[in-house]
C-alpha cells in the first residue's frame, strides 16, 4: 500500500526499504514544513512569525530598560508627557445616578448598557487614581512605591499596566493603540447611554461583555414569544453590508453588529439577496473583516446547520480563554465540507491585533 503522508511525500513500499533505506528516503524526500503541509493557509506562517518577531523585539525593550541610550531624565519626561496625555484626555465618569433614574424602564438592553458603563467608571477611574499619583511622585510630593515604579516601567515601555489589566478586558494591543481603543469604547458608550438605546449597528467588540448583549436579544426574544429562554439560541446572518454607517435603522428583531475578523478564511460578499459565503484568504490579509452581521434568536430546533459552519468567536488571538460563543457562518453550497475549514482553524477574533 503506497499512501501520501503529505502533500508530495508518498509512503514507501515497507516490502522494499529496510531501515536504512527508511531514514535516507526521510532525510531526502521528506518536504519542507510548510503550512501547506498541514492543510494550512501561507498566512498561518506569516502570523506565526509576525507574533513571534513581536515578542522578540518587545523581550529586547524590557532587557534593556526600553531604552538606546540617554538617562533617567529622558525616561521622566517621556512618562510625564505621556501621562499628562492621558489624564488630559480622558473623559469625565459616567454619572450612574443619573443614568438609573433615566432608565424607568429596565429592558435587557438597558440593563447591558448600565452595567458597561458601570465597568469602564471603575477601569477609568482607577487609571486617573494611578495616573495622578504617579505624578505627584515625579514631582516630588509623594513618595515613589513600586506600583508607581512599575506603572511608570509601563508607561515607558508602551505596555499596558497591570493594575489597568485588572479592570479592563482582553486585548493584546500596545498601551498607545489600546488608549485610542478605549476612548471609541467609551464614545460608543456615551452615545448608547444618551437615549438608551443601541447604536443603529453596536459595535459589539467594543463592550467588556460582549455575550451580555447576545443574551440579551435571547432575553428580549423570550418575553415576546413567550418561549423558555433554555429553548432560545443564536441566529447569525452575515449581510452584504461592508460598512456599518450604512446601517441607518435598528434591526426589527434583534440586532445589528459589527466587529469581527476572520482568522483562517476569507468572506465572499454576496449579490443582491444572495448572502456571502466563506472562502479562502487572500495572501497577506491576515484578519479580514466581516460585514455587519445581523443577530436574531430562534429555537433551538430550528437552527439550520446544512451548509452552515459552526465557527466559534474569541476576543484576542490568544483564543482558548476569551471565548465568547458561536456562530454560524454560511460556506459556498449545501455540499461544502465543514471539516475543511475546521482543519483550517477558522474562527472569528472580535480583537486581531
Amino acid at each position: 500500500m503506497n499512501m501520501t503522508l503529505a502533500p508530495g511525500f508518498r509512503s514507501p513500499d515497507p516490502q522494499k526499504f529496510d531501515r536504512n533505506a527508511y531514514i535516507k528516503y526521510v532525510e531526502e524526500k521528506l518536504p519542507a514544513e510548510t503550512p501547506a503541509m498541514f492543510g494550512l493557509h501561507a498566512n498561518a506562517e506569516i502570523g506565526y512569525l509576525t507574533n513571534l518577531g513581536e515578542k522578540l523585539f518587545a523581550t529586547i525593550l524590557q532587557c534593556s530598560g526600553g531604552s538606546g541610550g540617554g538617562g533617567g531624565s529622558k525616561k521622566d519626561e517621556a512618562v510625564k508627557a505621556l501621562l499628562n496625555r492621558f489624564l488630559n484626555d480622558l473623559p469625565p465618569e459616567f454619572i450612574m445616578l443619573d443614568l438609573f433614574a433615566r432608565a424607568k424602564d429596565k429592558t435587557p438592553y438597558v440593563v447591558v448598557c448600565l452595567q458597561e458603563c458601570e465597568r469602564m467608571n471603575t477601569l477609568t477611574s482607577t487609571m486617573k487614581k494611578s495616573l495622578e499619583e504617579l505624578n505627584a511622585g515625579l514631582l516630588g510630593q509623594l513618595n515613589m512605591t513600586d506600583d508607581m515604579e512599575q506603572l511608570g516601567n509601563k508607561l515607558f515601555l508602551n505596555m499596558q499596566p497591570d493594575l489597568w489589566v485588572k479592570y479592563a478586558y482582553f486585548s493584546n494591543k500596545d498601551l498607545l493603540s489600546w488608549f485610542d481603543d478605549l476612548l471609541l469604547r467609551i464614545k460608543q458608550l456615551q452615545d448608547y447611554s444618551e437615549e438608551m438605546t443601541a447604536p443603529a449597528s453596536l459595535w459589539i467588540s467594543g463592550l467588556f461583555n460582549p455575550m451580555s448583549f447576545l443574551t440579551a436579544i435571547m432575553q428580549v426574544t423570550s418575553r415576546q414569544t413567550g418561549l423558555p429562554l433554555d429553548n432560545m439560541t443564536l441566529k447569525t446572518d452575515v449581510l452584504n453590508i461592508i460598512y456599518p454607517k450604512e446601517v441607518t435603522s435598528s434591526a426589527e428583531s434583534g440586532a445589528y453588529v459589527h466587529g469581527f475578523f476572520l482568522e483562517g478564511a476569507g468572506w465572499e460578499l454576496g449579490r443582491g439577496s444572495e448572502q456571502g459565503y466563506l472562502t479562502d484568504m487572500v495572501l497577506k490579509d491576515l484578519h479580514p473583516e466581516l460585514p455587519v452581521m445581523h443577530v436574531t434568536s430562534i429555537e433551538r430546533k430550528n437552527q439550520v446547520k446544512t451548509g452552515m459552519y459552526l465557527c466559534p468567536v474569541y476576543v484576542t488571538t490568544a483564543r482558548g480563554p476569551t471565548f465568547v460563543f458561536e456562530a454560524y457562518l454560511k460556506m459556498e453550497s449545501e455540499e461544502s465540507d465543514e471539516n475543511l475549514w475546521i482543519l483550517a482553524g477558522v474562527a472569528l477574533l472580535m480583537a486581531p491585533e
